[in-house]
């Protein structure tokens, strides 16, 4: 068959681009994936990206190096290697993030990515389940629903919010993030909806569609200082496809630049380092890593009812949560890596912009897939909206199966540092309003006797985890440094653009996940239109 593009993953923005180019009959795509089918039951269960995130068999457990912004810990870097990527895996909240995130974009040489620019897209990636208006969509492909289970601490826990001074906040996609309420989450009917469900199941039915599992792309086909082709590794077999039109990075925020400098696109000194014929001088691929860091406070509830660390020990709780999961589609089973929550601002915030976002979960854990702590906890996460910290990402060789240096930098600036740590003091106010002041009785992580900025942040950079949000290494601009220009070409060749989170100039506020559709979206119209 003809082929007319080639991209290269399946996740969140792949799967968007994939399927929308498809909607022309005429338009021949072939998607490669590196991992397998999402047929699985953890996969779709709402709740069961607890136990999939670090599973080898769909997810790529990539390591961060040793950092000293965090105590010389080498972060988790987990990414989605199956059909979906992240979105089969990730926590499932949908947030774009703040109106003021994308009008930085435009600002930062991303012309076109305002807000104002980027709303449409937003609205038609949608089926919210919520009141139709102008900030909305209600007819697109991906299900998004507001929250599904009511817990009583984490109500106690808004009410002590709004104690604090936070405003009620019915919609976090509306034109402010400001406040406090509950997350929705990409869910249709009881299960998960990923890039997968939402986009590649339709593609599916299309004859001009074509999906490869189980496809490591290894190396790009040039011809002269075209992109013309993919070759890739399937089920042991070297294999190899062109394209007639383009060739479209979608592999993410650690692959999309690995495969660029694999491929000659990348700093020369690097790609010389490995033996690699250095094809474009491009010294930012790989630069301006980006991740939001959480630090997840934890409190001992005083009534283990209102944990469901005591729930799930209990079997006649546990049935009665799948009953309300199987017959109405709601309970503890529906959520996401957030129930409730909101966003606010410190003393260091431009303006009243939020810089700190909350997230709050009536359980405790040390990380996904580790048994629930024995006593009942309730969890208060929160990270920096918009961190200052840049890392990086480099080849370690020439071997496309060995794994990338990931050099994180967490809490690498002054800024960040005092945001975090201002951050705490934020979350320990709140736990002390009357609304929830008598409900805990004990502060477990990081403990009551972290009192000073320094103590607080040696605590930080203890304990302080990833929310999974790398984004940024191919950076969207219109200088001659930024790796994709606006229409997402990468620079100093043809017939081949970088379509996913990498992009971000900056990092949204909040999760990626949103953002990642909406770019995939963005994409395809750019490409329909012929830029």
């Amino acid at each position: 068959k003809q082929v007319h593009y080639i991209i290269i993953g399946s996740g969140t923005a792949g799967a968007t681009l994939a399927a929308r180019l498809t909607e022309d009959k005429d338009c021949h795509v072939l998607v490669l994936e590196a991992g397998g089918s999402d047929d699985n039951f953890w996969l779709k269960l709402p709740v069961g990206y607890f136990r999939s995130i670090y599973d080898n068999r769909v997810s790529h457990l990539y390591r961060g190096e040793a950092d000293p912004g965090i105590s010389g810990r080498r972060m988790d870097v987990p990414r989605g290697r199956v059909l979906g990527g992240s979105s089969s895996i990730n926590g499932l909240i949908f947030i774009r993030g703040q109106v003021e995130d994308f009008d930085d974009w435009e600002k930062l040489g991303a012309q076109g990515w305002s807000y104002r620019d980027v709303l449409p897209y937003f609205r038609n990636i949608e089926a919210y389940d919520g009141a139709p208006n102008q900030f909305r969509g209600g007819y697109g492909p991906v299900g998004v629903s507001n929250l599904r289970n009511k817990n009583f601490a984490c109500e106690a826990w808004k009410q002590a919010a709004r104690e604090y001074g936070l405003p009620d906040n019915p919609d976090f996609n509306g034109d402010d993030t400001y406040g406090v309420g509950d997350y929705q989450l990409t869910l249709r009917g009881r299960w998960r909806e990923s890039a997968a469900t939402a986009f590649l199941q339709p593609a599916m039915q299309r004859p001009n569609f074509q999906l490869e599992l189980n496809a490591n792309a290894l190396r790009l086909i040039y011809d002269g200082n075209m992109v013309v082709g993919v070759e890739y590794q399937q089920n042991g077999e070297l294999k190899s496809a062109y394209a007639e039109r383009e060739i479209i990075l979608s592999a993410g925020a650690i692959q999309s630049p690995q495969l660029l400098q694999l491929n000659g696109i990348g700093p020369a000194e690097l790609l010389r380092k490995h033996d690699i014929k250095v094809k474009v001088d491009a010294p930012e691929v790989g630069s301006n890593l980006q991740d939001h860091l959480q630090m997840r406070t934890i409190v001992e509830l005083a009534d283990p009812k209102y944990s469901l660390n005591s729930q799930v020990r209990n079997p006649l709780r546990l049935a009665e949560m799948g009953y309300q999961w199987l017959f109405a589609g709601k309970g503890p089973l529906t959520v996401g890596a957030g129930q409730v929550g909101g966003a606010t601002y410190t003393k260091f915030s431009n303006g009243k912009r939020p810089d700190i976002q909350i997230f709050v979960m009536p359980l405790s854990v040390d990380k996904p897939g580790m048994p629930l702590h024995k006593y009942p906890g309730f969890t208060v996460s929160y990270w920096q909206c918009h961190p200052e910290s840049r890392g990086n990402i480099s080849i370690n060789s020439a071997d496309p199966f060995d794994d990338p240096k990931i050099v994180t930098n967490y809490l690498s600036t002054q800024k960040d540092c005092e945001v975090m740590v201002e951050g705490l003091r934020v979350v320990r106010e709140i736990y002390d309003k009357p609304a929830f002041k008598n409900l805990w009785q004990r502060e477990i992580i990081p403990g009551s006797d972290f009192e000073s900025d320094e103590e607080i942040l040696a605590a930080i950079r203890k304990h302080a985890s990833t929310v999974y949000h790398p984004v940024g290494t191919c950076r969207m601009g219109n200088d001659a440094k930024s790796v994709v220009d606006p229409e997402l070409r990468v620079r100093g060749v043809t017939g081949l653009r970088v379509v996913d989170a990498s992009v971000m100039p900056r990092i949204v506020s909040a999760n990626t996940n949103a953002a990642t559709f909406m770019i995939g979206e963005k994409a395809a119209s750019i490409i329909k239109t012929g830029i």
